[in-house]
């Protein structure tokens, strides 16, 4: 629980903007970093920060790449160029859709006939501009993907990564929140149940849809936070990556235009490239250790929590959180997954 063993920050929203794009130096994976012999998947790795993500990881030596994409088709443009240039890796395109169960259950089967796993970062992400029920699941869009699915997904991975680990260490899921997640408002915080006002379009806007999708990197902070507090680090290390504001991550795709414009003008003099934005990636996966366990990596440092989630109520939103979720997910077993992943069992 790393990231809750330190004071709340007080900084205001402005001051860690600057200093994460203006006064922090991206730093690259030291040299000394050698994936030779792993086994690594990044979902959403067919564009932005995942397929530069990719591409550290092969700088690394990572010997067998799982890029996961909702579309093979999509998925295999993007690694054509990859296996040209890294002819000694085996890089595989594996579908998968973060809006359906199915997909993501039938993902992780194909996982655990893996002879190993070793590293997992959890990219894949969305941004609604609109309000958007996904029919299968009856939720949200942009909660379901950033949130729902991505737990599902984090929870079914924890046992195969514990089993198939080798020798060098723990296995390791690393899962992409953002900035935005440590100034969301969670005005529904209250609600009980809490998981069905997640659905609910009153209000939806533009400024809201920003909200939601800050508000689900929230979501994915507590995720991590439970599941550090529910698995060993011996077995599996579980933390979030902030990777600052990157050009090219393609999440303002959904934007209103004149919003996509100040979102242009504000990459053109302050992003980092999606490069550097891969080095928060790796660091977090690969360079940090186990103190880094239900820890938050932003500027190459472990960073506190929403300053809510150290609050009485902000904890027992938490709780309430897990709860409900656990309950979402008991179609997978969720519950005898992690009862199965509990430390000292």
């Amino acid at each position: 629980m790393a990231s809750m063993a330190l004071p709340p920050s007080t900084a205001s929203q402005l001051q860690a903007f600057v200093k994460a794009q203006f006064l922090t130096k991206p730093i690259p994976p030291p040299l000394s970093t050698c994936l030779a012999g792993q086994t690594v998947i990044v979902t959403g790795s067919n564009t932005g920060i995942g397929l530069a993500a990719v591409d550290s990881l092969l700088k690394c030596h990572a010997s067998h790449i799982i890029m996961a994409s909702r579309s093979v088709e999509n998925g295999e443009t993007a690694a054509a160029p990859l296996r040209k240039q890294y002819p000694d890796a085996h890089i595989e395109v594996w579908q998968l859709d973060m809006l359906s169960y199915e997909s993501i259950q039938g993902f992780a089967k194909s996982c655990s006939n893996l002879p190993r796993l070793d590293k997992v970062i959890l990219n894949a992400g969305v941004a609604m501009g609109d309000f958007v029920i996904n029919e299968r699941t009856g939720h949200e869009a942009t909660f379901q993907v950033n949130y729902l699915s991505t737990a599902l997904l984090a929870i079914l991975l924890l046992p195969i990564l514990g089993s198939r680990r080798q020798a060098h260490g723990p296995g390791r899921i690393t899962i992409v929140a953002s900035g935005l997640a440590l100034v969301s408002q969670f005005a529904n915080r209250n609600a009980s149940p809490l998981i069905p006002s997640f659905d609910d379009p009153t209000g939806w806007g533009t400024a809201a849809s920003l909200e939601r999708y800050g508000l689900t990197k929230t979501l994915v902070l507590m995720l991590v936070q439970k599941l550090s507090e529910n698995v060993d680090p011996s077995e599996v290390i579980v933390n979030a990556i902030e990777p600052g504001l990157v050009g090219g991550s393609g999440l303002q795709q959904h934007a209103p235009a004149y919003l996509r414009a100040i979102f242009r003008f504000v990459h053109i003099i302050a992003a980092r490239s999606t490069e550097q934005g891969a080095w928060a990636y790796v660091d977090a996966v690969a360079v940090k250790g186990q103190e880094s366990h239900g820890g938050l990596v932003l500027n190459w440092n472990i960073h506190p929590f929403h300053p809510m989630m150290y609050e009485p109520s902000g904890k027992q939103v938490t709780e309430r959180l897990w709860e409900e979720t656990i309950q979402e997910l008991r179609f997978a077993d969720a519950q005898g997954i992690i009862n199965s992943m509990c430390k000292g069992d």
